[in-house]
């Protein structure tokens, strides 16, 4: 109940249309009320008197009233219906707006079919709960209140015995509700595993098929789509048995009419125009009666939608601006860890950990706190001067991304700080310090989107010829010129459509065009031809020009390019220095370079070799 009081909250900045909406449904209820007392007047004064003339003027009075009745529901329903979407309206922009805020701890866990199913069909379900549940909710509770009220009025024994169902009703309607809660609730869970299986697959579609796994797949998606389908039948049994059992307890009760009410006419003590009129209104209860079912159906579905997406919405980020951050200014470009440890978490939230929600099978404490795993980094301790060029390296899961991406703050680290300028990086707005930061990764995202709006992602407002500096810079705007409509092109999704090289490039572009200060490189060469990797070291080259850089290295290129060269193992710092100074005294560098960097200086020098057989040149670019 607690998820649809805070729903109706929302209700709160449109009360205007809910004022006209109730208005317009109490009015039509009571235009309601009148047809049956219309037709005990005709039946008892017309037609037991022969007063044609009253005929005429009733069947007027009848028309008149539905006519105005239908105006008003009108007004009810479209009134209703303005609510329900303006909320959602308000409501799916919270989602997003939430989304776009939380930490990157809360990607490391959650799901992304579960988070679109959670967006898409759980919001939906409240809009049709807004837009149909609640307005019939409370127009039945008053048809019921105003029927019972006349009812009474007219005959109370009669009503009395034709309400003896009525107690037995609310019993079955109450345990109904309770039953079926649960069965909605995981059918929208198992709806949120089949979002995500699908997504998955159409994601991974061309691994899928690499790989001969459609057979494996369509399996999969069939045992996901079985869950769903038990899920609901579950739920349909119930419904299956609740139906008929309230079709019979309103039988039962008209039946008792026929009885009592039958016998009052013929002892004289009700007129027959009375009798018909009661069961008008006896009928006025049935239909609220069997509604009520489909409103208990569509609360719990609404109470389960609501509950999935208000835990997205009181999800709090780990990593937020502080109380009293401020704006960073222009930086230089210092770089400071001072004694720098960080582990990653489990789920941050208790429902991340639920079967089918996370990743791994991770939990948290009973308490819902988060647990800590091993520590990834260890007491780092390093300064990076402005302008200057940092290489990270080290084997698998030495901490090299986990250290960088403290520097933006898409983690905060456990124990230490991190200062830019000497600023510890959470006293600064996150904006402010990000949009210091620029990012090239090795897998490249790219939006479904224009060239020229990826390339200015992070600056919407900048000109074409800035675009093009930018792109010459990165040695891509040539190939861009080619393509059909230029910048205009739209790029597939991730940028299907474009080579991995061209991708770096655009992803080159979209960071020189923001001018950050520093940069955070994940080297982009390691899966590229030589000709587009010469090509991207030339652009990263001018990227890289007096800003201060921290390259993780796979490239022997890079580590001659880098003014310093980090070690680490375990997490922890091992060595620092430059190429020949370690690999003379640096038994873990040593290592590292014979397993990785020395088969690619050899490749290297053959593919140099052999371009320079066929164009006549030494592998130094002079004549032979």
């Amino acid at each position: 109940m607690k998820v649809l009081l805070r729903l109706l909250g929302y209700t709160r900045r449109y009360w205007v249309a809910l004022a006209a909406g109730f208005v317009s449904m109490v009015v039509g209820l009571g235009s309601s009320l009148v047809v049956p007392f219309i037709v005990q007047a005709v039946i008892d004064r017309a037609i037991a008197r022969g007063d044609i003339r009253l005929l005429g003027a009733a069947a007027g009075g009848v028309v008149a009233v539905v006519l105005f009745r239908g105006l008003f529901a009108f007004g009810e329903r479209y009134s209703m219906e303005y609510l329900a979407q303006k909320v959602i309206y308000d409501l799916r922009n919270a989602l997003y707006d939430h989304l776009q805020r939380l930490s990157f701890s809360f990607y490391d866990h959650a799901v992304t079919g579960q988070l679109m199913s959670r967006v898409t069909g759980d919001v939906e379900t409240l809009r049709r709960f807004l837009g149909f549940g609640l307005i019939n909710l409370v127009s039945n509770v008053l048809t019921l209140s105003a029927v019972l009220v006349v009812l009474f009025s007219l005959h109370w024994r009669l009503a009395l015995v034709s309400l003896v169902t009525a107690p037995p009703a609310a019993v079955i309607v109450a345990t109904f509700s309770r039953r079926v809660r649960p069965k909605y609730l995981a059918i929208q869970q198992q709806l949120a595993a089949i979002t995500t299986r699908l997504q998955e697959n159409l994601s991974g579609v061309r691994v899928v098929r690499a790989f001969a796994r459609e057979e494996d797949e369509e399996e999969r998606f069939d045992s996901e789509n079985l869950g769903y389908l038990r899920r609901h039948l579950e739920a349909v049994r119930l419904w299956a048995f609740f139906f008929p059992l309230m079709n019979f307890i309103t039988g039962a009760g008209t039946a008792l009419l026929i009885w009592y009410g039958g016998r009052e006419v013929i002892l004289g003590r009700l007129s027959l125009g009375s009798l018909v009129a009661f069961n008008s209104f006896l009928l006025m209860l049935i239909m609220p009666l069997r509604m009520l079912g489909w409103i208990v159906n569509l609360s719990q579905r609404a109470q389960a939608a609501g509950q999935r997406i208000f835990e997205i919405l009181d999800t709090e980020p780990e990593v937020k601006d502080l109380p009293g951050a401020r704006p960073l200014g222009r930086v230089r470009g210092e770089v400071v860890f001072e004694n720098v440890s960080f582990s990653y978490g489990g789920p941050p939230v208790a429902w991340l950990a639920r079967a089918g929600e996370g990743t791994g099978g991770r939990r948290t404490p009973a308490d819902g706190g988060t647990r800590r795993e091993a520590p990834v980094v260890h007491d780092i301790n390093l300064r990076v001067r402005p302008g200057e060029t940092v290489a990270l390296l080290g084997a698998t899961g030495s901490g090299k991304s986990t250290l960088v991406n403290l520097i933006p703050r898409f983690y905060d680290p456990t124990a230490g700080r991190v200062l830019v300028d000497g600023t510890d990086v959470r006293e600064v707005t996150l904006g402010s310090l990000r949009r210091q930061i620029g990012v090239v990764l090795q897998d490249t995202f790219l939006f479904s989107a224009s060239i020229r709006e990826n390339i200015a992602y992070g600056r919407p407002e900048a000109t074409l010829e800035e675009v093009r500096r930018a792109a010459r810079a990165a040695e891509i705007d040539d190939f861009i010129m080619t393509l059909p409509q230029g910048y205009d092109t739209v790029v597939g999704e991730r940028g299907v459509g474009l080579s991995g090289g061209q991708k770096q490039r655009v992803a080159i572009a979209r960071a020189l065009l923001m001018d950050p200060r520093i940069l955070i490189l994940d080297d982009c060469t390691s899966s590229v031809d030589t000709e587009t990797e010469q090509a991207i070291q030339r652009a990263l080259a001018r990227l890289m020009k007096g800003r201060t850089t921290f390259v993780i290295a796979q490239r022997l290129t890079t580590l001659r390019q880098a003014d310093r060269i980090v070690v680490l193992e375990r997490g922890r710092i091992v060595d620092e220095g430059g190429h020949d100074e370690l690999l003379a005294r640096s038994r873990i560098y040593r290592e590292i370079y014979e397993l990785q960097f020395r088969p690619q200086e050899e490749e290297r020098c053959r593919a140099w070799a052999r371009a320079g057989a066929v164009s006549g040149l030494d592998g130094t670019g002079g004549e032979r």
